[in-house]
């Protein structure tokens, strides 16, 4: 039966191959049985040495095909995970999902369209990559074999609960309204109770924010509620306490929100209100310097009009 399943999937192979024959294998986790994950590192946008390699990654095998789930920032990324598929199984990638637009998430698409993978994300997914993908490109890390970035937009959109089927495996996708993103989606692999947040959810590093607090905010009252074995956060390590991971996350949001209101009340200009918002969060996350602030510039606009 093996041998069946390799002749099927040679042609993706040796396509793949192509495409990744100088990429090193990305460094793969085995969180649960058959679902894989490569943790980023805290890094941000901004370094020197930066890669793409800070968002978490990863992929499920079923009986039959893969899933691809986030595919880095970079297209070298993608492809050092599209090479950590081919180290662990032979069964061809069947869909790549994207859990949000954010470029640390989707740039290395582009390393699995081989014209038989399926690419899936939000039902706003589509639009709000087209819209970013100038900006996302001219800030992309340099492809090591000197090929030109590309976007690579989805052809399945998820609007509703919707499963995907890997043969003897199920994925339940569900779409949310604007949140962390505009575009956030999660997925549950079934089997395993293994549920992929996206950046839904961060632990370590300091949330980022570039939707909507207050959807934020609901959407982690409705996800925690439902009991699942394991979290697989967008950045940070699966924590092992659910429950203070998600509720140390609604502090900081609600605790940035509210110093930034009152800072407003109190007349204080933008510059100010950073000086003071959310500082006593500073010692418990990663980067807090550099995104903090990037926060309140988002916020405070939004926040003084309201």
């Amino acid at each position: 039966m093996r041998s069946g399943i390799f002749r099927l999937a040679l042609p993706w192979l040796m396509a793949l191959a192509c495409a990744v024959a100088t990429a090193a294998p990305l460094q793969m986790h085995e969180v649960a049985p058959g679902v894989y994950v490569h943790q980023g590192a805290h890094q941000d946008f901004d370094d020197a040495d930066y890669d793409g390699d800070i968002a978490n990654i990863g992929f499920v095998v079923g009986k039959q095909a893969v899933a691809v789930i986030d595919t880095g920032g970079s297209f070298d990324i993608g492809s050092a995970l599209a090479q950590a598929v081919v180290k662990i199984t032979a069964l061809p990638i069947r869909y790549v999902i994207n859990t949000h637009v954010h470029p640390d998430h989707i740039l290395g698409n582009a390393a699995f369209a081989d014209g038989n993978v399926r690419f899936v994300g939000h039902a706003q997914l589509a639009q709000a990559m087209y819209e970013s993908q100038d900006a996302y490109l001219r800030a992309a890390p340099a492809r090591a074999d000197g090929g030109k970035n590309t976007i690579v937009l989805p052809n399945i959109k998820i609007s509703k609960p919707q499963r995907l089927d890997l043969g003897g495996r199920t994925l339940l996708l569900q779409s949310w309204g604007p949140a962390h993103s505009t575009t956030d989606l999660t997925v549950l692999d079934e089997q395993t109770e293994t549920l992929w947040t996206g950046d839904l959810l961060f632990t370590e590093r300091t949330p980022s924010v570039d939707g909507e607090v207050k959807g934020w905010l609901q959407a982690i009252d409705t996800i925690k509620q439902k009991p699942v074995a394991r979290l697989v956060p967008g950045h940070g390590p699966n924590p092992k306490d659910h429950a203070a991971a998600w509720d140390a996350q609604q502090r900081y949001l609600q605790t940035l929100q509210s110093d930034i209101a009152q800072g407003i009340d109190k007349g204080q200009d933008m510059s100010q209100v950073m000086q003071h918002a959310a500082t006593q969060e500073k010692e418990k996350w990663r980067l807090f310097d550099v995104i903090n602030p990037r926060n309140v510039n988002l916020l405070f606009p939004k926040m003084e009009w309201q």
